[in-house]
Formats: structure tokens, sequence, C-alpha cells
């Protein structure tokens, strides 16, 4: 079944050929606004000219082409800061290729990718500099390793500062051999080169050409909406946040400011004060749940309720009160948050709800790493259907294959976004794509209207003994609206007698359950769920419940690996 559908207005965007027009783009039309916002030192706020942005590129770039190694494969380990995007755009807009490695992987895994990913040169911030030091016989085929923190070069080993210096210097002598050849690659040419950081199985590098990102760039921004502040918050490495965020705030000449850490996020969130934010659901759930829990224990829940169905009556006759109703809210975020987007794993309704009852809209994705990543998305106006994952991008066709009764079957896509194949893995490439259609692994269906709605991993799908198919993911939505529970995962077991039953993995809520007291039992957490899956069939019933001790391991973008150790 495929289906292509264009029922919504386009953004218009300015058009790009190549990444680095999206630099000359902001150059010329807005040279004096703040591109970066970040921290430099210890609390100090550097703020950084779109006209300064393109002028630091362009040094990095020349001190590379000097060296000679503008053409090599680059990689990056580091945390997110403004020489990471500063080295990104820099490979982006060179003759080489841009590695981006996952900071948390371990040792062998981290080698693993920068041997496999043909890695010339590194980059790296202070935390790993004894690790690379340790290994530099290991990784006997990398010609430089260039620290963002070293002071001095030492052999192998540069500094960041020393290099781009020199790169200044070269540019105010007229230097030309990085910004001549700024569109000398090909443009269907390996450009990104991401290994994947999946739920299960071994990490591939997924090939990304510069007509990859530029059709992502492009076509994303015709259905995504950007405003103009954003707080950058995940992991760089990964290309929702590299490609969906990084690229596409530029082009759109929002103003982007660098999280330091995952921890400092709320104190992040009032001192940059954004008007947009792209997340993951794991950190609207744990929103949520905080500000639900101090609501309660307060007892301001009800209150709330209250405000809430007031508001809602209001909103009917066009009179929006949301941001003076629920102002101590908004504080929280900044005063100024208008817009959430959302993607990598389906987001509960009820979340959804909550946000958008206080004023904060959240529009959700989807996308994949393979397809650059975005797929679709839902907009910012009246055309939403926060029950679904809206409407692909207007140069891909989605359609659904082998959908069953119920309309769901495996996501398939084709178009210009789509990856050229994984890095040395031929056979992959192939069970992976097939007609020029990458079959993603992800469930789910598409409406009359051409609507996307994700139901769950092909993988993870469980099929009963009589032919029946649960998607967990669903039952899972249903049992993380029980406060006590912080996490959990449900599958398919056997029991005693080799008959398939559904089983859910329980990690409790802490704090939940120093407040309750005691931990539930087992029959009890049953019950719970059984009293909120009642209106699904008892095919669909939990019936076993496994409680864990520590929470589940998960990647870098908070998705729990289902194929954990237990």
């Amino acid at each position: 079944m495929k289906k292509k559908f264009r029922a919504t207005p386009l953004n218009e965007v300015s058009k790009i050929h190549r990444i680095c027009d999206i630099l000359s783009q902001a150059e010329a039309e807005c040279p004096d606004k703040i591109a970066y916002r970040h921290k430099y030192g210890s609390q100090t706020v550097q703020d950084v000219t779109f006209r300064d942005f393109v002028r630091d590129v362009k040094a990095l770039g020349s001190a590379l082409a000097e060296l000679e190694i503008d053409r090599e494969h680059i990689a990056c380990v580091a945390e997110n800061s403004y020489l990471w995007i500063n080295t990104y755009l820099t490979v982006l807009c060179s003759r080489g290729v841009y590695l981006p490695v996952d900071k948390e992987l371990p040792p062998e895994d981290m080698l693993y990718v920068l041997k496999n990913g043909d890695a010339k040169v590194i980059f790296y911030s202070k935390r790993f500099e004894a690790f690379f030091r340790e290994r530099e016989e290991l990784l006997s085929e990398v010609r430089f390793f260039i620290g963002y923190d070293r002071e001095e070069d030492d052999g192998k080993f540069l500094s960041f500062r020393k290099l781009q210096s020199r790169g200044f210097a070269l540019l105010d002598q007229g230097y030309e051999g990085y910004t001549a050849n700024m569109t000398a690659s090909d443009i269907k040419a390996l450009k990104l080169l991401v290994y994947t950081s999946g739920t299960t199985g071994i990490a591939k590098g997924v090939m990304l050409s510069e007509e990859n990102l530029v059709c992502e760039v492009y076509h994303g921004l015709q259905v995504a909406d950007v405003l103009t502040v954003g707080l950058s918050v995940l992991p760089y490495h990964h290309t929702y946040e590299a490609v969906v965020g990084i690229l596409v705030y530029l082009h759109r000449h929002a103003t982007t400011c660098i999280n330091d850490s995952l921890a400092a996020i709320l104190k992040n969130l009032k001192l940059y004060q954004p008007d947009f934010i792209y997340l993951v659901p794991a950190f609207l759930e744990m929103f949520y749940k905080k500000i639900r829990a101090t609501m309660e224990e307060r007892g301001k829940w009800k209150t709330f309720q209250k405000g809430a169905k007031i508001s809602s009556f209001l909103l009917k006759l066009g009179i929006d009160v949301r941001r003076k109703l629920f102002a101590e809210l908004h504080e929280t975020f900044g005063g100024k948050l208008e817009l959430m987007v959302v993607g990598a794993a389906p987001l509960r309704s009820e979340v959804i709800q909550f946000f958008e009852t206080v004023g904060i809209t959240v529009c959700q994705g989807y996308g994949i790493t393979e397809c650059s990543p975005l797929v679709s998305v839902n907009r910012n106006n009246k055309y939403a259907d926060p029950e679904t994952v809206g409407m692909p991008l207007p140069c891909l066709e989605v359609r659904i294959d082998k959908p069953g009764e119920d309309g769901n079957g495996e996501i398939c896509v084709k178009g210009k976004t789509v990856m050229m194949g994984y890095y040395k893995n031929p056979e992959e490439t192939r069970r992976v794509m097939v007609d020029g259609w990458f079959h993603t692994g992800d469930l789910g269906n598409i409406d009359e209207r051409g609507y996307l709605t994700i139901t769950g991993r092909c993988k993870n799908l469980i099929v009963l003994d009589n032919g029946k198919n649960v998607y967990p993911e669903e039952l899972e939505n249903y049992i993380m609206n029980i406060p006590y529970v912080a996490e959990v995962v449900v599958s398919g077991v056997k029991d005693d007698s080799g008959k398939t039953v559904i089983e859910a993995e329980i990690f409790l809520s802490k704090e939940k359950v120093k407040e309750m007291g005691a931990a539930p039992e087992v029959p009890a957490i049953l019950a719970d769920i059984r009293a909120l899956t009642e209106a699904l069939p008892m095919y669909k019933q939990v019936t076993r419940i496994k409680l864990r001790d520590t929470e589940f391991e998960k990647t870098t973008t908070k998705k729990i690996r289902r194929n954990y150790n237990k």
C-alpha cells in the first residue's frame, strides 16, 4: 500500500544547493544576528553572530586544508559545544567526511566505530585526552588528534586553538585552499557517516550524502515550524539534533542556545528563554511527572484541573488565557517557550494534552537515521493531529508493507533523504533497501488524510499462539500512566506450559514508593494495569509482572535497550 498526500500548505523556504549555501545566505541576510549562545568558561554566556560563525568555519577549514587533511574522514568525540558545531560545519563544507561519535560508547565500541569508519583525524574534548594517548598505537591510521582543550601541540596531538589561529592568519593572507573548494565535492558522495545507536544489534554506519542533507533541510523546513530562539539539548552525534536541529536552525536563521549538560536543562531554559526546543519523549515524560508530582504534593492538582476546564471553555470562545492562567508553570520553562518538537519515539497523548492545556504546543514527528532522519512531522497550526506523527516530507513517498487487518504494517520510505547504504556492509544494505524502498523496521499505518501513525517496532511485535499481534508500545503507554511506574518494557514470554503470555517488566519510581511508604505488591500492580486496560481485548492483557531493582540500560537519546541482559 503506497500513499503520498499533500493536503496542507507548505512553508516558504530559501532554496539551497549545497551546505555552504546555508552559511552564505545567513551571512548575507543577517550577519549581525546572534547565531549561537553558549557558556564560555564557568558561567559567562558568549554570543556568536552569523558573520563570526562563518569566519570561524572558514578559518578552521583553511587550517585543515593547509595540513592536507580536508579530504579525510574526520571524527569528533566530544560533548555538545560550540566547537563541536564549528567542526561539524567546517567538515560538511569541505571535501571530507564527518564522523560524529557517541561519546558514551564503551571503549571497544568507540574504537570499532573509529577504525571501521576510517577516521584519519579526530577532534576530541579534554575528557578523552588520556583515552587517545593510551590508544595511539591502536589508531595508527589517524594522522592527527586535535584537542579542544589543548594549549600546545605535541606530535600528532594538536591544539584546536592554535590550529584555528593559524586558519585566521591564512584567511587574512588571502589563502583560498579551503574556500575555493567548498563546492568541489560530488553532492551525491558520502558526506556524513553516522553509526546507529539503536536499541538492538551492532552499530551500522549510515552513509548520508550532501544531497540527502540539503533535501532534509529544505523540505523539512517546508513542513516543520521553527521559531526564533531554540535550546539545543540532544546529543550532537545523533542526526535528530545534528541535521534537523543544527542545520535547520541555521537555515531558518534562528538563534541556537547550547545546553551544556542534561542536568542543567531547566536552569538553561530560564537562562536563555527559548521559544522552541527539540526533545525526545523521555524529557517530556520527566517534565510532566515532576510537575504533576509537585502539584499533587502541594495540593494544587485539583486546582490545576479546574483551571484547565476554564481555559478550555474560553478557548472555544476564541479567548486564550493559558499563559496568564498558568504563568508560574511557564516561568519554569523560561517564560517564552511556545513549541516543543518531539521525535525518536511515540509520546503518550496524556502528556501532549497536558502541555497543550497550559499553552505549549507539542508537535510529534517521526524519523530514522537512515532517512537523514526526518520522515514526517506535525505542523504547529490547525492542520496538526497530535495522535499521529504528521505527514511525510514533500520529497518522500511512504507506504505500508503487508498491512494486517488493523492496517498496520512495516513503514517503507523512498525519496531523496534516504541513505546511500551502510558503510562496508552491502549485505545489510540489500536487506533493508528493496527496489529503492527503505524498510524501516517500524510498524504503523497511514489514514485517508495521509497522516502517519507509529504503533511499534517489527522486532518488538508479540505474536501470540492464536496468531494475534500485540504491540508492546501500546501497553507500555497505558502502564506509564501509573504514577509509581518509572520505566516499563512489555514482552512476550513462555509460561511453564510453553504458552506465550504478556509480561511487563517494571522499574518503580523511588520517589513515589517512598511517598507511598512501601512498594506495591505484584497483585496490586496487576490490578492497576487492568483498570487502565479494561477496554482492551483479553488477548492484550498483561498477565505477568517482573520487578527490577535498577533502571533499564538506555541509548544516549534515552531509549530503553530492549535486548538488555536481564
